[in-house]
Formats: structure tokens, sequence, C-alpha cells
């Protein structure tokens, strides 16, 4: 799905150039936190000896009892798909 957006402004300033610092900008934070999440989703699989694919499906399941850390473990899966969506689309962004 190709989504167009239009900007407009009173300042004489030039947005491109503004847009696109923002956007690596972004792009850097992202990373940072991918890889804080990438850590903490490591640590739960060293913990429990099993990777987190392999969690969230016997999570989603119903295979395995609900704790405070496996339910802290899903959201760091939740957490850590949401950011990759955001940076796939950030990274696909063309400003002409």
């Amino acid at each position: 799905m190709i989504q167009q957006l239009t900007i407009t402004t009173d300042v004489s300033v030039a947005l491109k150039p503004l847009i696109e610092s923002a956007i690596r900008s972004e792009l850097r934070l992202l990373e940072l936190s991918l890889e804080r999440t990438r850590q903490r989703l490591q640590a739960f699989e060293r913990r429990y000896n099993l990777t987190s694919e392999e969690f969230e499906r016997r999570f989603n399941a119903g295979e395995v009892a609900e704790s405070l850390d496996f339910i802290e473990w899903a959201g760091e899966i939740k957490t850590y798909q949401l950011l990759e969506a955001q940076q796939q689309a950030l990274q696909r962004v063309r400003l002409n």
C-alpha cells in the first residue's frame, strides 16, 4: 500500500533536509531500542533455555503458565515486533 503525505508550512526554512534528518535520528533511536529489547529477549532465552519464537508459540497456545516473567517476556516480544515494523516503515520512506 502506497501512502502519500503532504506537508505545508509558512516558514522559509527548507523542510526536506529537516525531515530527512529527523527520520535518520528516529532510525538511530529505533536501532538502539531494538538492541536493548534484543538483549532483554536474549536474557529470557538464556534463563528459560527457550527461543523467543518457541516461547511465543507456547504462550499463545496456553501451554505455559502465566507468570510475571512470562507476561513480561511476551511484552518484550510485542515491543520488538512493533519497533521492527516502525523501523521498516521509516527505512522505506522516500521524499520527493
